[in-house]
């Protein structure tokens, strides 16, 4: 991690527990925000407005988080606007690194070997982990946001006509249903999953491994009455944020994280809401399996060993 701008080799996936030996995930630094005209968005400064080939996304193909803004990208037809890099999915003793890993490719915007000289770039003097996703502006040569869930949302509004409105992502007549759905789904599910795999006592991980399921029964039900999507026929950011940790489950969270009651296969109506997901054109794209397997077993932390599973046999939509 980064402490006051230089970077401490001795990298540990995690940074902070909690009283009870609970995994902590680490606040953004980096909070601006993209919009039309260049005002300022809900929170930070302005001066970030929508232009094309202006940003830059940086982002690793394991990550849930950085998987959320890639759809986004994706489904608004923003990839001719704002441009990718790709890091490899092993992390090293000095983070997130850009390669020729397949898959991955180099930093063409500023060279940068590691993810963290990008973060010293935007702060010389900045402390902590450096994350994926990054939205970068180049022409001002620094950090727009690194916090996924905003810039998920930039990518829903923030550029305007640049991007394509077949998809509203935030509906403002489901925003209220959204935002109470992410509020369960993350805590519970998505950051619960890590919550478990990096627990340091045995009563954090069970707390969290019973938030975990609690939280897929409730998912399965919900999805049992034959809706499409969690809002029903509309595919929503809540779903963005719910499909990128089922799409991880089986393959690492199930044995890595020991959150291993049950896998997605184990519930009908979460598999069939994963396929439709999966069938959303542009999706499957955004997944890659080798990746997410090579990328979490690399976590020395939880696999000293470094062997990467074999299984688990995948259903026909991933495996493609």
């Amino acid at each position: 991690m980064l402490v006051n701008g230089k970077w401490v080799e001795n990298w540990q996936p995690v940074q902070a527990k909690d009283e009870k030996g609970g995994f902590v995930r680490q606040t953004s630094s980096f909070r601006n925000w993209v919009t039309p005209d260049g005002s300022a968005g809900p929170i930070g400064e302005g001066g970030f407005a929508a232009e094309p080939g202006r940003y830059h996304l940086y982002v690793a193909l394991i990550c849930p988080w950085a998987s959320r803004t890639l759809i986004g990208r994706k489904l608004k037809k923003l990839e001719d606007v704002i441009s990718l890099s790709v890091v490899e999915p092993a992390l090293t003793e000095q983070g997130w690194r850009f390669g020729d890993y397949p898959g991955s490719n180099r930093d063409d915007v500023n060279g940068a070997t590691y993810m963290h000289e990008l973060y010293t770039r935007a702060d010389p003097a900045i402390s902590g982990r450096a994350t994926v996703p990054v939205l970068w502006d180049k022409q001002r040569g620094t950090i727009v946001n690194n916090e996924s869930a905003d810039i998920l949302r930039m990518m829903n509004s923030g550029f305007g006509d640049l991007a394509d409105p077949s998809y509203d992502l935030y509906p403002a007549d489901l925003r209220e249903e959204i935002d109470a759905l992410n509020a369960r789904i993350y805590p519970r599910l998505n950051n619960g999953v890590y919550r478990a795999g990096f627990a340091t006592t045995q009563e954090a991980y069970e707390d969290a491994f019973h938030e975990v399921f609690a939280q897929l029964d409730e998912l399965e039900a919900r999805l049992a009455d034959g809706r499409s999507f969690l809002s029903g026929d509309r595919f929503t950011e809540a779903d963005i944020r719910l499909f990128v940790t089922l799409v991880r489950f089986d393959v690492a969270y199930f044995g890595l994280f020991k959150c291993n009651l049950r896998r997605i296969a184990d519930y009908a109506a979460l598999s069939r809401y994963l396929e439709r997901v999966l069938a959303i054109p542009g999706i499957r794209e955004t997944v890659n399996i080798d990746h997410i397997k090579s990328g979490y077993y690399s976590v020395k932390a939880l696999n000293p060993t470094g062997i990467v599973p074999l299984g688990p046999e995948l259903p026909a939509a991933l495996a493609a």
